[in-house]
């Protein structure tokens, strides 16, 4: 073999380099060329502009965050911020020029031996640049340019300029950028105002803003972490740090603020659009808080003012009549727990030692005052509403939570969401699809089925036999069953006549995607379920059997009126249903407005109607589901805490939800600008639908109880 010269070697290898070299320069001089911000840009950061939201109808719903910044100085920003700051983002700050070589390397090395991005390695000043001219992206282009960019910002800024900038231009989450904007909303107070507690606390929240701020335990961690950061790097002693950690996380109740007339919609597109959501790809790679955005929106202002207006005027006289029936007597041990849960979550608690805890836990359980709040928090009838176009998907208007639970809360906004984000059970209202089911197998609206006391032996060798059958028994018409909510003959519906992995299935080609166990108990609504979902479905029976997913969102612009995404509603179709079958359910569900378990309806909305109440074991949840020819709307009615229920019947459906759908649809029918001007439906009423006085006010009940199965081979 030839031999090769050491002088030939370390040529090709001095080639190599000189090649890689200069590859790497081509890259880095290509990437420069383009994409970088000017000099005015430099001089003259843009200012961030609020994102709008609208309605439909052209109502401004809400402006999104920047609006609220306000720049401060150098020297309004306190000294234990900045070196919060600096002790966690990058202590080299004063001694670099805008990008610390080092670092880079050992964050390097760290990665490639982790197999993954274990360290970053940007500086403050590289920071900055980001927040300022790029996007979040992670590509080696933008590492390159934002490098650049913060070389030039080094050599246009003084080092307490960029701490300024970096200050007042960075996310603290809630929307809320700039530290003059986050010491109000977390504190309510000014800046000069923070303790070094709450400046960490505030530095801590750079990392991921909404899970720190939402969750205490955590929040108070990540600060204490900084501060032991600023502890090792001398910025406090043993005392300052000590008493520090010590600190309660002391975050006052939000100063009450304008929250609009649909808080709880725009907080859903809010978080659609949230650098998490499911819909950030729409904004393509614009920022929701600072880039001037114009969102169009499927609500129509007027229906949610309608919606607004009714809960309120129901809630008001049901929260008075359950205050009147419900007693905490004999309820010591709910109570206790309630009053830990809320403990467990208060700041001083939480940063307790574990020998302070138990006197704490003690003082709140005696304090009246806090007490009190708890019982009025876990007694206050919660709800969920929603409208719905069925042919569009469109969603119209958005309760999300009952009127005195936002009075009680000023942050209610950022709460429970009682149409999309709680599943419950939906009892009897779940009934329509297993109908529907029955339907596509043969039967018709007028078939007979027996409708007295049912059972069966399950594969598990338990014998299940659901409460509520008619009081003499023999054949029922389905309409008939479905308009008294006989649970006997939906029982035998499942178990006869179709099967419940077909009823799941059915309801998972209407867009049902909550998880459904195929079990026989799924005919009286076992399963848990959101109201949106539920509600959506319903809109497939007045839509031909054709299934139309939920939109929200139909256009979004940038500033300059460019269109970024667009809508086309519906966004898809699918067939869930037979044509035929849906007119047959419109037929029967008419029945249980006109003259069944619905009635309530009717002293308040006159044109055709259709739906089905429910109504869960011990009063826990009520519903109406219903829809007009043009229309769908749920109501879902009940208590964040299951263990607090309504005391007696007036906790069912057609009474504690009802009257709140009919509350809202005479409003939206009164209201002859909406345009809803289709009253009837084509689909023929049944002659034994009719009403009387006495059924409207007081409608028939649902059987709710369901025994717990018998041991087998029992009767």
């Amino acid at each position: 073999m030839k031999h090769i010269s050491p002088r030939t070697v370390l040529r090709a290898f001095l080639y190599g380099i000189t090649g890689i070299v200069v590859a790497v320069a081509i890259y880095v001089m290509v990437v420069l060329s383009d994409g970088l911000p000017t000099l005015e840009q430099l001089e003259n950061p843009k200012q961030d502009l609020a994102t709008q939201v609208f309605s439909s109808d052209g109502v401004l719903l809400e402006h999104f965050a920047t609006t609220r910044r306000t720049s401060i100085p150098f020297d309004s920003i306190p000294r234990n911020f900045v070196n919060a700051l600096i002790a966690t983002e990058d202590r080299a700050f004063y001694e670099h020029w805008g990008v610390h070589t080092m670092r880079i390397v050992k964050a390097t090395v760290k990665n490639i031996l982790a197999m993954r991005t274990k360290e970053g390695a940007s500086t403050i000043t590289q920071q900055l640049a980001r927040n300022l001219y790029f996007t979040q992206e992670q590509t080696l282009a933008r590492k390159i340019r934002e490098a650049w960019t913060a070389l030039q910002i080094e050599r246009t800024y003084t080092k307490n300029e960029i701490l300024e900038m970096y200050a007042n231009t960075v996310y603290y989450g809630r929307g809320a950028y700039g530290i003059q904007v986050a010491a109000q909303v977390y504190f309510n107070k000014q800046p000069m105002e923070l303790s070094t507690s709450e400046c960490a606390y505030l530095v801590g929240l750079f990392k991921a803003p909404e899970k720190y701020n939402s969750d205490d335990s955590a929040g108070i961690a990540r600060r204490n972490l900084i501060l032991g950061m600023m502890h090792e790097a001398s910025f406090i002693n043993d005392a300052q740090w000590a008493r520090a950690t010590s600190e309660p996380l002391a975050k006052p109740s939000p100063a009450q603020i304008s929250r609009g007339i649909a808080p709880h919609f725009v907080e859903m597109i809010r978080q659609q659009l949230g650098r998490d959501g499911d819909g950030n790809d729409k904004l393509k790679g614009y920022d929701l808080y600072r880039d001037g955005l114009v969102i169009h929106t499927t609500l129509n202002a007027s229906i949610q003012r309608y919606a607004n207006l009714a809960v309120a005027e129901h809630l008001g006289q049901y929260q008075q009549l359950f205050d009147k029936n419900f007693s905490w007597k004999s309820k010591g041990a709910l109570l206790n727990s309630l009053l830990e849960r809320a403990i467990v979550k208060k700041s001083d608690y939480i940063s307790a030692t574990p020998d302070q805890r138990k006197r704490i836990m003690e003082r709140y359980k005696r304090d009246r005052k806090f007490v009190d709040s708890v019982k009025r928090d876990a007694t206050t009838i919660q709800t969920g509403l929603v409208v719905i176009d069925p042919r569009t998907g469109g969603i119209l208007a958005m309760v999300g939570a009952s009127p005195q639970s936002m009075r009680n809360n000023p942050a209610a906004r950022y709460s429970l969401n009682h149409v999309t984000q709680i599943r419950r059970q939906p009892g009897s209202s779940f009934k329509p699809f297993v109908y529907a089911a029955a339907l596509e197998s043969g039967l018709t609206p007028d078939s007979p089925i027996e409708s007295g006391p049912f059972s069966i032996v399950l594969p598990s060798g338990d014998v299940w036999a659901p409460a509520g059958s008619s009081k003499n028994g023999g054949p029922m018409p389905l309409r008939t069953a479905l308009k008294f909510s006989t649970n006997s003959v939906a029982a035998r519906l499942i178990t006869e006549h179709t099967s419940a992995s077909k009823v799941v299935g059915l309801c998972q080609r209407m867009g049902i995607v909550s998880p459904l166990r195929p079990v026989p108990s799924i005919a009286l609504g076992s399963v848990e379920v959101t109201p949106l979902e539920m509600t959506n479905a319903y809109g497939i029976f007045i839509n031909q059997g054709v299934a139309v997913p939920t939109a929200a969102i139909t256009r979004i612009e940038d500033r300059m009126g460019n269109v970024l995404y667009e809508a086309r509603l519906p966004s898809t179709v699918s067939d869930a249903i037979s044509p035929s079958v849906a007119r047959s359910m419109i037929s029967m569900m008419r029945g249980v407005v006109d003259g069944g378990t619905g009635s309530s309806i009717r002293r308040f909305f006159k044109y055709d109607a259709a739906g089905k109440t429910g109504t869960t074991n011990d009063f826990a949840d009520a519903w109406f589901i219903g829809y007009t020819p043009q229309l769908v709307a749920g109501v879902w009615v009940g208590f964040d805490d299951r263990r607090i229920q309504f005391t007696g019947d007036y906790g069912q459906g057609g009474r504690a939800a009802a009257p709140a759908w009919g509350r809202l649809m005479q409003k939206v029918y009164d209201d002859a600008n909406l345009g809803y001007r289709q009253t009837r439906f084509a689909v023929e009423k049944d002659s034994a639908d009719t009403t009387s006085p006495d059924i409207i006010n007081m409608p028939p009940a649902e059987e709710i109880q369901d025994p717990p199965p018998l041991p087998p081979n029992k009767p």
